[in-house]
């Protein structure tokens, strides 16, 4: 295989598995054909195109099935991430919790919710009740606070519970209904896991914008990033189930809001009023695509 070939093979990853296993041999002959002698790199103008083509390519095929089923499924992994991401700062106090909140996600990810619902459901309890100042389940020594090189408050220690028992209620409630269907959601990709690291200690609950803090920014940066995804995807397929899944983040956000209301201040209105904004552009994409389609 020439350096050409391998670098061609690679950008010919961004379409789906099943994708390049139907045509990417001969796209691959075709592109290799139009090579000059003695070329290394693909050219911009077609490495480029290739890309979008393979994203362009994935988000349609991911427009199958049931889109309600979907949106959740995708909305609960999203939930999940970002809770498992929390835990991440305080493993050493509270490992089992942790382990309990990662099986939850492998499981949500390999679309697997009826193994999945005991542990997230397990993990809701302990989290109400560190929120509530509560041992229960096990003996946890109240405050928790972030081990070695961590730096920031108590777990759960500013903020009141009302958004992590509502983005955990969530996470089980959606289990719940994927569990009693009969088909298993889709899987997800591994990349979902990165995620974690990039955001471990980011809290909405614990209005962090304001401090901000490295990992609160990326997180805003992330969530903007996937909310506009959410609408291009929407746009291109006519599909809302980017949609629902956006929605479904949406409400914890709402629910911090509501509950620390005389606490917040421009930065913390602004983050919710972006994610409003752009969840409301996911929602509206699909049906003005829609009805472009139809007329």
């Amino acid at each position: 295989m020439t350096t050409l070939e391998r670098r061609y093979r690679w950008l010919l990853k961004a379409y789906p598995y099943g994708y390049r296993a139907d045509y990417g041999d001969e796209l691959l002959d075709v592109l290799l054909d139009s090579a000059k002698p003695g070329q290394a790199l693909p050219p911009l103008r077609e490495a480029v195109p290739l890309v979008v083509g393979g994203i362009r390519t994935r988000i349609i095929t991911a427009a199958q099935g049931p889109a309600w089923v979907d949106g959740l499924h995708l909305g609960i992994v999203a939930l999940t991430v970002l809770n498992l991401a929390v835990l991440l700062p305080y493993a050493m106090s509270i490992p089992l919790w942790l382990g309990l909140s990662v099986t939850a996600l492998l499981l949500i990810l390999r679309g697997r919710p009826r193994l999945a619902l005991p542990f997230a459901g397990l993990v809701a309890v302990k989290v109400t009740a560190i929120t509530m100042g509560q041992p229960w389940l096990d003996d946890t020594l109240l405050p928790v606070f972030p081990d070695g090189l961590w730096q920031g408050p108590a777990l759960y220690g500013t903020g009141g519970p009302v958004g992590p028992l509502t983005a955990n209620l969530l996470i089980v409630l959606g289990l719940v209904v994927l569990a009693t269907r009969g088909r298993r959601p889709r899987t997800r990709s591994w990349w979902w896991l990165a995620a974690v690291p990039l955001v471990a200690g980011s809290d909405p609950a614990g209005l962090d914008i304001v401090a901000g803090s490295p990992t609160a920014v990326i997180r805003v940066v992330l969530e903007l990033t996937l909310l506009c995804g959410a609408a291009y995807a929407g746009h291109l397929t006519a599909d809302p189930r980017w949609a629902i899944a956006a929605a479904a983040y949406l409400l914890p956000a709402s629910a911090v809001l509501a509950e620390n209301h005389q606490l917040l201040q421009r930065q913390d209105l602004a983050h919710w009023g972006l994610l409003v904004l752009f969840t409301s552009i996911a929602a509206a994409v699909p049906f003005r695509a829609r009805r472009r389609i139809l007329l």
